[in-house]
């Protein structure tokens, strides 16, 4: 299995609105952190779907060690 990259070492903060469907970038090389953009072709990564059930801000992990996709857990901390 690959291994996901490392694209930052703290959260990105996104105001997201209710029932908005976003794609979490799992495997670390996308360009449009934390988005994807379909680098993971070609390895065993897919991103993650995700969407909120009201309006709110939201921490989302770029370290890629979380044990929550796609939100932060504090595994950037112990890198």
């Amino acid at each position: 299995m690959d291994k996901a990259k490392i694209a930052g070492k703290a959260p990105v903060v996104f105001s997201l609105k209710q029932g908005e469907v976003k794609y979490w970038c799992a495997c670390g090389k996308s360009g449009n952190q934390p988005w994807c953009d379909g680098s993971h072709k070609g390895s065993s990564f897919s991103p993650v779907s995700f969407s909120i059930d009201e309006d709110k801000e939201v921490y989302l992990c770029v370290c890629k060690q979380t044990k929550n996709p796609p939100f932060c857990d504090g595994s950037h901390k112990s890198l």
